[in-house]
């Protein structure tokens, strides 16, 4: 392994779904495809870790339970890159990561609008309602709320949309969906946080559902050789609601923070 590392093209697919971006001993790292919960929820539909687990206990011929952590979440309709732990030294250590903000994430967006200003950080106070299933968004410390930071640059405007790339401080439940809708820009397909109602049901623009928002990049150091890695995923300039931008600026946008 090489410092920095990115590899520039999915391996073999874990499940026929899931191509993965690297695997050792210790890490898991795959392509989560959109539509599929990152963990096992009240849809009783497949997810992330029950489909990973599978294949590793047949990839691998293990017997019995097969051990994989979950590092850090990724919201139903979000694809990208994303990281599971194989042992759970690995995943004490990566958790510690995401705690210290040592775990960097990225991220590329479509939304509606323009923001103010083509570049900048976006701090706000957010609090999960989880009755609704939604996250709020202050202005000002309130009760309960947490602090949610993220730095934003707008890479490009179609008609009425942008092209966003994101870097996380902080990781809030529905962060940059909540902090995006909270400057009058919500993201393509978003119906919970304020996207016209009819995007989510465009279907020559979205896929399954899914809002427009892709994981591309997860960076943090090995959890045993302490090595900083990097590890990237850019949509398929071809995907239905990508497919408006070019293959080049979407690699622009996935690159803007690394």
């Amino acid at each position: 392994m090489t410092s920095g590392y990115q590899p520039e093209s999915q391996g073999a697919p874990a499940d026929s779904r899931i191509p993965v971006l690297f695997e050792d001993n210790h890490l898991l790292v795959v392509v989560k495809p959109p539509g599929i919960p990152s963990q096992e929820d009240d849809s009783g539909d497949p997810d992330m870790l029950t489909l990973l687990k599978a294949d590793l206990k047949e990839r691998h011929n293990k017997p019995g339970n097969v051990f994989l952590g979950l590092v850090h979440r990724l919201d139903r309709p979000v694809g990208g890159a994303m990281v599971f732990a194989k042992t759970s030294k690995a995943a004490s250590r990566l958790s510690e990561t995401v705690r210290s903000r040592v775990f960097g994430k990225t991220y590329m967006a479509i939304v509606h609008g323009e923001p103010a200003q083509p570049y900048g950080t976006l701090k706000h106070y957010m609090r999960k309602d989880s009755k609704r299933n939604v996250s709020e968004t202050f202005d000002r410390p309130v009760a309960d709320a947490k602090e949610a930071i993220l730095d934003y640059a707008v890479m490009g405007h179609i008609g009425s949309l942008s092209l966003v790339a994101v870097k996380l401080h902080t990781g809030r439940s529905h962060q940059i969906r909540a902090q995006m809708a909270a400057i009058g820009c919500p993201l393509y397909g978003d119906a919970k946080y304020g996207a016209p109602a009819t995007a989510g049901n465009d279907k020559r623009h979205t896929s399954h559902g899914s809002v427009l928002l892709w994981s591309t990049s997860v960076s943090m150091p090995h959890p045993i050789s302490k090595e900083m890695m990097t590890f990237r995923s850019t949509p398929d300039s071809s995907l239905t609601g990508w497919s408006r931008w070019s293959a080049d600026d979407l690699e622009r946008a996935a690159t803007r923070f690394i």
